[in-house]
This record gives C-alpha cells, structure tokens and sequence, in this order.
C-alpha cells in the first residue's frame, strides 16, 4: 500500500486509473481558454509526477484518489500558468513582437491565475466553501459525494456551492455590468 511506504503500489494503480485520469485530464482541458497548450496527456503525468512525490499522502478509497488526483492536475494548470507568463513577460529577454498567441497565452495565464487567487480568497473567507467548489468543480464530485466526503448534509452542500459560485462570480468581476 502507498501510504505505508509502498512506492510501487502508485505505480501498480497507474495502469488501472489511466482512463478516468485522462477523463479527468480533459475534463480541466475543457474547462481551459483556446490555445491552452498543456495536454491531457501531459497533465495526467505532471499531476502524477506530484501524487508520487506527496510523502505521507493517504487516500482511503478510490474516489478520494481521483479527488487528490484532481487536484493535482489544477496545481499544474496554475503552475504552467505561473510559468508562461514569467515567460512571456520576458525572463531579461528583448521583445520584438506582439501577435494573436502571445495574447491568447496572456489571456489563459490571467484567467487560471485569477481563479487560484480567488479560490485562495475564499479558502480564507470559508474553508468549507473553498473544498465543495475543489470537490464540485475540479474533482467532479456529484451534490452527494461532495457531502460525504465532507461529512455534511447535501442541503448544505447545495448552500454552500451557491454561495461560492456566487462569490467567486464576484471575486473574479464576473457580476459587474
């Protein structure tokens, strides 16, 4: 078992949980502006790459995993943000031209970003709030299994996703006329 320092069993899972990874892979894609450049297939294995490298990290079922799985794959999708724009914004480097790319991976850095710092806003505002919107959004956990995992009611599930819906809206401009 991994979390008794079994290293091979995360290597033994790979092969069974590749499909629903990769479901998972492109279900962040889509959820990404045109022009986003991170692969599914390359966020499956960065995000695998930081699952394999968590010390200590348990999960006690299979849903749990994917969830972690998850939210790895939003940690690399800030992390490529991260580094495009420092890339972008020239690292020392002379820029000569502007062109529709360059704009497009402006524009997809800022928004995913945006949404890390919000949901780091919220996190300190509610962390409840902060973990259904990681369970609903990212992990694609149902109103049920998002109450489970958190051992609340699916009424309050449902609150809470509204209210964080609502105050992300706002957090990221998205209410504004």
């Amino acid at each position: 078992m991994w979390a008794e320092g079994d290293e091979s069993a995360l290597d033994r899972l790979m092969p069974l949980a590749y499909q629903e990874l990769r479901q998972i892979a492109q279900y962040h894609w889509n959820r990404q502006p045109p022009g986003h450049t991170l692969q599914p297939t390359a966020l499956i294995h960065e995000a695998w790459l930081k699952l394999a490298g968590q010390d200590g990290r348990s999960f006690q079922n299979r849903k749990q995993f994917f969830v972690l799985a998850s939210m790895a794959m939003r940690q690399v999708l800030v992390n490529h943000a991260e580094a495009r724009l420092a890339q972008k914004r020239g690292g020392g480097a002379r820029q000569v031209s502007v062109d529709e790319n360059d704009l497009a991976v402006e524009r997809e850095a800022d928004q995913v970003l945006a949404v890390h710092q919000a949901l780091k806003s919220l996190q300190a505002a509610d962390a409840r709030k902060c973990r259904v919107v990681e369970l609903r959004y990212f992990g694609g956990l149902s109103i049920e299994e998002t109450a489970e995992a958190l051992g609340v009611s699916p009424v309050t599930v449902t609150r809470d996703w509204q209210s964080a819906r609502a105050w992300l809206a706002r957090e990221l401009g998205m209410g504004k006329s």
